[in-house]
């Protein structure tokens, strides 16, 4: 059962200000959990804290840019002072972009898509490692289907998640016999803003969001999807069926994958 096993537990998130961070903060708040929330937006973070104290947790908002190592290090260090442990660490912040390799005019796009979806939960995960050994806690990462397979407009971020995947099968090797758990998280295409804030091809915010809301998964619901997995220590958790059934037609049949990409980013669902 899911239900209040993280009654107590110390939980970080990363990304927690908007989307899949924010509902996860809300639905483990609810199950009676402790929070450190971290993103940049602070007036965000404030917010959520205050709806999860009242919820029926207890949260602190420690405002924190995952791309620079010392503000992962005080994101952790407050999570100790706050709360004396940690339990568990949702590695969920992340930005996006949405332009082809060819009309891209500012190159500044990969590092930064690099240095936040992959660096940012390198950063945590080091600085957390020992209290989560400690613990025989669980590590979390929302990647992306993109991170199993490539879509066009997301090189840099197909990239980022593929290196996010590397990083935390290798951990889960290094970590065999210390109590730790890693799940890898896949959602597909989720409602959860990052789209607008994603880089156009000029390294600015897209603004609007190509995808066709009605037809997308809602971060509420990815987010207690995620939970359900994290609880059951799973290794990962593929969320439509279009993931589950790529996975397989890859190794057979690897170009149909690629049309089947190719066509989900045309019809923007």
């Amino acid at each position: 059962m899911v239900e209040k096993i993280f009654m107590d537990q110390t939980v970080i998130i990363t990304g927690a200000s908007s989307g899949i961070g924010w509902e996860m903060a809300r639905q483990m708040a609810a199950q009676g959990a402790n929070l450190a929330l971290a993103a940049r937006q602070k007036d965000k973070l404030t917010e959520l804290a205050d709806q999860c104290n009242k919820l029926g947790g207890k949260a602190v908002a420690v405002p924190t840019d995952v791309s620079d190592p010392k503000q992962c290090r005080a994101l952790i260090d407050s999570a100790i002072k706050a709360f004396g442990g940690i339990d568990i660490l949702v590695n969920n912040a992340g930005t996006t972009m949405w332009a082809r390799l060819d009309e891209i005019t500012d190159l500044t796009i990969f590092n930064t898509i690099m240095q936040v979806n992959y660096l940012g939960s390198v950063y945590c995960t080091y600085y957390a490692l020992p209290y989560l050994k400690a613990s025989k806690g669980r590590i979390a990462a929302i990647s992306s289907l993109t991170g199993k397979a490539g879509v066009p407009t997301r090189t840099g971020y197909s990239a980022s998640k593929h290196a996010m995947v590397g990083f935390f099968d290798s951990l889960r090797v290094e970590l065999r016999g210390s109590g730790i758990s890693v799940t890898m998280i896949y959602p597909g295409f989720v409602d959860t803003g990052v789209q607008e804030r994603g880089f156009g091809a000029d390294g600015k915010p897209l603004g609007i969001n190509p995808l066709q809301k009605n037809k997308i998964m809602t971060a509420n619901e990815c987010a207690r999807l995620s939970i359900k997995a994290i609880a059951e220590r799973r290794r990962e958790e593929v969320m439509t069926l279009r993931g589950k059934l790529g996975q397989w037609i890859k190794l057979i049949a690897p170009g149909l994958v690629d049309k089947i990409a190719a066509k989900a980013i045309e019809e923007g669902k």
